[in-house]
């Protein structure tokens, strides 16, 4: 064993379930109930707002907890990094929204079309009107594909094209053709967009897992691998973004800069970049993209946008530490759909939670609340199968180890690779119940 497993498997499990019980513990045992006609509503029913349903619902009685969702499935989207490397199957990530929920916690299996934060309604597909007295809106992102000229969906999968962010099938279908990629070779090409992302770090595990796995497929010399960052860096965390260019560069992985994919010729295999002195091509036998992302048309038309910052993007307009909206103290915003400079992932969602949760309760009781949002953000960034490093940080770029002496952020480690295997995924799962 490496001297950087000085810690039994059995033994770190042990630490992750205790500190999962005894999340679940002090969340019941800080749970008083509070008797209010309260008529709360949640637009979507992904990680945070579903946590923040139940959350809810332990904490209030007699209050109307609404979530308005279109969607049947709830999809774990940490999980599809995996399922794209060919570890899980795509059914690894999909469950029932439903088998969630709290009682107390009613879902409308429709989709919200808009919002009128004056008159303080949403308006669902049925052409239902439903008010509220407090909003939360927590409806993910969008994935803008028409924005690559000549990428359809439809490709994922075959012509060597990857699309992992798609959800389960495609991230299915994405190894099908990262894995054809593995075992012949040639040339791949790894992109990212210029706008906000979730999880930044899920272009790097690709590149990363896929060279590994070729590295002992195809074997060294019969591939090369490209990473087009759309900035001058690898990653947002200075001293996160040098250690992976060190690896790149033991690797021989080649990292680009300032290249944005534009357009794809799927025919001859071409991609087309944006760069500061204009337009490029590269070849690819294989190509995974990511495309720009921006908040739903239903936050874009709604007022409830930033005026002056991610003009393109569309997000919440909310107060960084508060998470609550600037111009509408009765909407507060959680997960991909924030207006905040960090916190796409689901391990952002656990700790705004709890902050929402305060402030709101705080509203129905007349009283401010005092939890604040750091900017709290973890990326399990696996670099090859069985080794991750487990990078957590918040607004200031400041690294914020949760074990501290037991895992060292900048190292490779199986440890780190188990957080992301098997302990984030309960750590998750225990999040939607809103106990942890």
């Amino acid at each position: 064993m490496a001297s950087d497993e000085f810690i039994s498997r059995r033994h770190f499990m042990g630490l992750v379930s205790g500190a999962i019980a005894a999340a679940g513990v002090a969340g019941s045992a800080a749970a008083q109930p509070i008797a209010t006609k309260a008529r709360i509503v949640i637009i979507g029913a992904g990680a945070a707002g579903t946590a923040i349903a139940n959350r809810l619902a332990m904490r209030l009685e007699q209050a109307s907890i609404l979530i308005i969702d279109g969607r049947r499935d709830h999809i774990y989207q940490p999980g599809l990094s995996l399922v794209a490397a060919g570890l899980r199957p795509a059914s690894y990530v999909v469950s029932r929204t439903s088998d969630w929920l709290q009682p107390g916690v009613k879902l409308i299996e429709e989709p919200a079309v808009a919002i009128d934060p004056v008159a303080k309604t949403v308006a669902t597909a049925a052409r239902n009107t439903v008010p509220y007295d407090y909003l939360i809106v927590a409806p993910g992102l969008v994935l803008d594909h028409e924005a690559i000229e000549g990428f359809s969906l439809d490709l994922v999968g075959s012509n060597g094209v990857g699309a992992l962010y798609a959800g389960p099938d495609y991230a299915a279908r994405t190894w099908a053709a990262a894995s054809r990629f593995t075992e012949t070779g040639g040339v791949g090409l790894f992109t990212r967009p210029a706008t906000e992302m979730k999880c930044a770090g899920a272009p790097l595990k690709h590149t990363f897992l896929i060279d590994d796995i070729a590295s002992r497929k195809v074997g060294a010399g019969r591939y090369k691998i490209t990473y087009a960052a759309h900035a001058d860096s690898l990653f947002s965390v200075p001293i996160v973004s040098e250690k992976v260019r060190m690896l790149f560069e033991e690797r021989g992985i080649n990292a680009v800069y300032s290249r944005v994919l534009k357009a794809i010729d799927p025919g001859r295999r071409i991609a087309t970049f944006q760069t500061p002195k204009g337009t490029e091509e590269l070849g690819y036998d294989y190509l995974h993209v990511i495309p720009p992302q921006r908040a739903p048309a239903l936050i874009r038309q709604s007022d409830l946008s930033w005026a002056d910052k991610w003009t393109d993007q569309g997000w919440v307009e909310v107060d960084q530490y508060t998470l609550r909206h600037r111009r509408y103290p009765d909407v507060f915003a959680l997960g991909d759909v924030a207006g905040v400079p960090k916190g796409k992932t689901a391990a952002s969602v656990k700790w705004q939670v709890p902050v929402v949760e305060d402030h709101l309760i705080a509203a129905i009781k007349g009283k401010e609340g005092t939890e604040r949002f750091n900017g709290y953000t973890s990326c399990p960034l696996m670099t090859r199968v069985g080794r991750a490093m487990l990078i957590e940080f918040d607004y200031r770029n400041n690294l914020a180890p949760s074990f501290p002496g037991l895992i060292s952020p900048l190292e490779e480690l199986w440890i780190s690779w188990l957080m992301k295997e098997v302990a984030l995924r309960a750590t998750y799962y225990a999040m939607l119940r809103g106990k942890a």
